[in-house]
């Protein structure tokens, strides 16, 4: 029986694994600014999630496979972006290299592509760290299996899409998340700051995470002064964060109330992902089903 969000959030070892997990995500992200900066806005995550599904499970219903209108049709469906925003989308993922069109087609408009190696290795390192995190919690072997058998990735990962961009809570967990996750970067800014905890003051309903400088934020995640201080700034107002002193020259804090809507995030991403591993697998790690699709290089 896969684990519930309700189980995670009341785990007491919960919020500590997702200090660690913010910890590692920032620690990727260091490790290829590039790549990580691509996905670092909640609308073009959910993208890249529904483009591996559509490649992987089919998705929509059809056979497997993706083909831009394919693709931006999903997307539009879904309430994800606009059509052209998705066929933009699909336009950077084939210049990054994490897409490449196979061999021309007699119907140009319905021409297949495929993820790249390049783009598998990311999804992959994205899917070892969570599985990480639940094997910590309960004891669990996930990831040790999936390092064996990374073909998994094309079983699981289409559940795991699915169950993330059909899930209300999950596409709208809280107005700081939101605000976060809508701005470019805003995403891994909200990490690193939820990375920063210690300990909460349950008097203050406060986390005081230490100095945080805005010309540390913009160096580091790729993002220009005026938007950190305007997405700042916003999330003031919203009394969600707040400096103890001078702004961008003191400690910062966050609310009780953000933090627990990054923790509540969370436990529903994992718990949508242990539910695709138990129904993939169950409890036999033997026997996996083949995974037609595979993964290119980027070079043609």
């Amino acid at each position: 029986m896969s684990l519930s969000a309700k189980e995670l959030v009341q785990d007491p070892k919960f919020f500590t694994e997702i200090l660690d997990y913010t910890r590692e995500i920032i620690s990727t992200y260091d490790e290829n600014q590039r790549v990580c900066s691509v996905f670092a806005s909640q609308q073009r995550w959910l993208m890249a999630l529904a483009g591996f599904a559509l490649y992987c499970g089919g998705i929509d219903g059809e056979p497997p496979g993706i083909h831009a209108n394919r693709f931006a049709n999903y997307i539009v469906e879904h309430e994800i972006a606009s059509h052209n925003t998705a066929l933009s989308f699909i336009q950077e993922m084939l210049a990054f290299g994490f897409l490449r069109y196979l061999p021309v087609t007699s119907d140009r408009r319905t021409r297949p592509m495929q993820p790249t190696e390049e783009a598998a290795m990311q999804l992959a390192k994205w899917m070892s760290i969570h599985l990480s995190v639940l094997d910590r919690l309960d004891g669990g072997k996930r990831n040790a299996l999936f390092s064996k058998k990374p073909e998994l990735i094309g079983l699981l990962q289409p559940p795991i899409s699915v169950g993330i961009i059909e899930n209300d809570d999950l596409r709208n967990p809280g107005e700081t998340f939101d605000l976060f996750t809508g701005a470019n970067s805003g995403g891994i800014i909200m990490d690193y700051l939820i990375s920063r905890i210690v300990t909460i003051n349950t008097t203050t309903q406060k986390a005081v995470i230490g100095p945080v400088a805005f010309t540390d934020i913009c160096n580091r995640f790729l993002i220009s002064r005026t938007n950190a201080k305007r997405l700042m700034n916003k999330a003031i107002n919203m009394q969600s964060v707040g400096w103890t002193g001078s702004p961008g020259r003191s400690q910062l804090w966050l609310s009780t109330a953000f933090i627990e809507e990054y923790r509540n995030y969370q436990a529903g991403k994992l718990a949508i992902i242990d539910a695709a591993w138990q129904t993939v697998l169950g409890t036999r790690p033997v026997g996996v089903p083949r995974v037609k699709q595979s993964f290119t290089s980027a070079v043609p």
